[in-house]
């Protein structure tokens, strides 16, 4: 499978990434286990996660997801064979937060006995924190390098402004770079990382991850109306997409899908994977035939005129 740099680290992965959301909310452990399983099976590599993952569901506390990778390393004694991806910054309850040098020490050490491992592949900066000065964090995340705790870092949900400041920081201060970016970016939403995250990720050489890359599963083609939300736990996150241009771009996935014998979710991946900037899409599955669309992507190459009509249905 085709093997593509992330930024300018020595990072290698194949072109899409499996989001770790789902393990511990949507998946339980064993399910989530042959879903690792079969992920890897057909030649992927890259999986990311969160300190986060799964605060959102009643009873978690975070660390979830975590937790069920770092057992399934384990159990399958792979853990030189994948790039394991998480971050820190975001709220833990009750109150842990931020990306200030204590943060990140203490976030580490709970995420590394969680994964089970003595190192992390990309720590990535959860999301901008303007109360701790950049050069803290950086200067952080460049003790965790030199420990070996962490091979190359990454910022997420930074806007163009911050991401060129916190890389010009680094340039000049011989401090660590941010060789990654986690942005929204999918079909359906394009305009925010388009206008000038992607211009600046090309320029500088920061690889982006893109999340939602299916937009919730609604780039699937399995939620068509309101009546297909409900009892969906994705439902809320989905409704905002059912419109005129939500339903045109599902018509133009239809067509090329159609046309290319494959599903919309193949085919909107495959549209991602394409694009200036990104090296990997971030995408979720719950099921074998959903894995298949995943998989199926990475091998499906479109042409211009399939591009055309997906780029004009959401323009």
């Amino acid at each position: 499978m085709e093997k593509r740099r992330l930024g300018q680290s020595g990072i290698h992965t194949a072109p899409l990434c499996f989001g770790g959301n789902v393990f511990g909310w949507t998946l339980d452990e064993a399910a989530s286990f042959r879903i690792l399983d079969e992920f890897v099976a057909a030649g992927f590599d890259f999986i990311d996660t969160a300190d986060v993952y799964s605060t959102w569901v009643p009873g978690h506390v975070g660390g979830e997801s975590e937790t069920i990778i770092g057992k399934w390393c384990r159990q399958r004694g792979n853990r030189s064979r994948v790039i394991l991806a998480t971050k820190v910054g975001w709220l833990m309850p009750p109150d842990r937060k931020g990306l200030s040098r204590a943060r990140i020490m203490q976030a580490v050490e709970e995420s590394l006995q969680r994964l089970q491992t003595d190192y992390i592949d990309l720590y990535q900066a959860h999301v901008d924190d303007q109360d701790v000065a950049l050069e803290e964090t950086l200067a952080a995340f460049g003790e965790l390098i030199r420990q070996g705790k962490v091979r190359a870092i990454g910022a997420s949900n930074y806007s163009a402004a911050r991401l060129s400041q916190a890389l010009d920081l680094a340039q000049r201060n011989g401090l660590p770079r941010y060789d990654s970016l986690q942005p929204l970016y999918n079909l359906y939403d394009r305009a925010v990382f388009e206008a000038e995250l992607a211009p600046l990720c090309v320029k500088r050489g920061v690889g982006a991850i893109s999340y939602f890359s299916l937009a919730s599963g609604f780039l699937s083609g399995k939620y068509r109306s309101v009546e297909d939300l409900a009892g969906r736990a994705r439902g809320p996150r989905v409704e905002k997409y059912l419109n005129a241009r939500g339903t045109g771009i599902l018509a133009a996935l239809d067509e090329v899908a159609a046309a290319h014998q494959t599903t919309p979710a193949s085919v909107a991946l495959a549209w991602l994977m394409g694009r200036p900037g990104v090296t990997a899409p971030i995408a979720s599955a719950t099921s074998a035939t959903q894995l298949q669309a995943l998989v199926a992507a990475a091998n499906l190459k479109l042409d211009a005129d399939a591009i055309r009509l997906l780029d004009a249905a959401s323009g």
